[in-house]
C-alpha cells in the first residue's frame, strides 16, 4: 500500500494595495515557488486566501527574481495555485484534512491575515492538534493575534522571526505598515523574537515545536527544508 502524502495548506494573502496609499502590494514570489519547489514531489498543496479566487501576486517581487528559474517555472507552469485559491471560510473547520499550514510573505498579509477569523480559526485548531505551523517574511503577521482555545497567543513562549524594523525602513515601507512586524511578534512571543546577526537579508530560520518561522526570501529554501523535515518527507 502507498502511503498517502502529507497534505499542506498554503494561505496567501488577498490585500493588493495597502489601503492608506494605494500602493500594490500581494504575496511575494520566491517565498512561495521556494518552498514549493523543495516540497510539491513530496505533499499535496491546497491554497486558500480570504476571498478566494486570484491572489494578488506582487509584480515587485516577479521583477526581483527575473533571473531566477525557480521562480520562472512556478509562474509558467504553476499559476493555477494562485489563481484558483479557495476561500478560507470554505477551508475553516477542515483542519483534519491537514497536516501543516504555511503563510508565505509579501506585505499583502499585514492587513488582511492579521485579523482574517477563519484564518485565525485554522491556526487554533491546528495548532490543538500540534500540527505543524510555518511563516515566512511577513507571513508571521498572521500568527500574531491566533490564540489557543484557551485565549493564549500561540507563540507565547516560542522562538520566532519574521521581517524587521530595518528592512521595512530599507524598502520604504515603515510608513505604509499599520503596526511593527518585528514588536508584535516579540511582545506576543514573550521576548523570543530573534532575527540573522548580518542585516534584514540575512538567512535566519527559527523552529520551536511545531511552528516555523522565516525572516526574509532569503530563508525560504530553509524554510522549506524545515518544512519537509517536520513532515517527515
Amino acid at each position: 500500500m502507498v502511503a498517502s502524502k502529507p497534505r499542506i495548506l498554503v494561505v496567501l494573502t488577498s490585500a493588493d494595495k495597502v489601503p492608506t496609499s494605494g500602493k500594490p502590494i500581494g504575496w511575494y514570489l520566491s517565498e512561495l515557488a521556494h518552498p514549493f519547489h523543495i516540497l510539491h514531489d513530496k505533499a499535496d498543496f491546497i491554497f486558500a486566501s480570504p476571498k478566494g479566487g486570484e491572489a494578488p501576486l506582487d509584480q515587485a517581487s516577479v521583477e526581483m527574481s527575473m533571473e531566477d528559474p525557480v521562480c520562472k517555472n512556478f509562474l509558467e507552469n504553476h499559476s493555477s495555485t494562485w489563481k484558483k485559491t479557495q476561500r478560507l471560510s470554505e477551508v475553516a473547520g477542515r483542519t483534519s484534512e491537514f497536516d501543516a499550514v504555511f503563510y508565505p510573505g509579501g506585505h499583502g498579509p499585514m492587513f488582511d491575515l492579521v485579523s482574517d477569523p477563519h484564518s485565525l480559526r485554522i491556526l487554533r485548531d491546528l495548532h490543538a492538534e500540534n500540527k505543524v505551523i510555518a511563516a515566512l517574511c511577513h507571513g508571521p503577521a498572521a500568527l500574531v493575534n491566533a490564540k489557543t482555545a484557551d485565549g493564549e497567543y500561540i507563540i507565547q513562549g516560542r522562538g520566532v522571526t519574521g521581517f524587521d524594523d530595518v528592512g521595512e525602513e530599507m524598502f520604504g515601507y515603515d510608513k505604509d505598515v499599520a503596526f511593527s512586524l518585528q514588536g508584535l511578534l516579540n511582545e506576543r512571543s514573550g521576548g523570543k523574537y530573534a532575527k540573522a546577526d548580518n542585516g534584514p537579508l540575512g538567512k535566519k530560520v527559527v523552529v520551536d515545536g511545531n511552528v516555523i518561522t522565516g525572516q526574509n526570501p532569503a530563508s525560504a529554501y530553509d524554510v522549506g527544508h524545515e518544512l519537509a523535515k517536520a513532515l517527515g518527507i
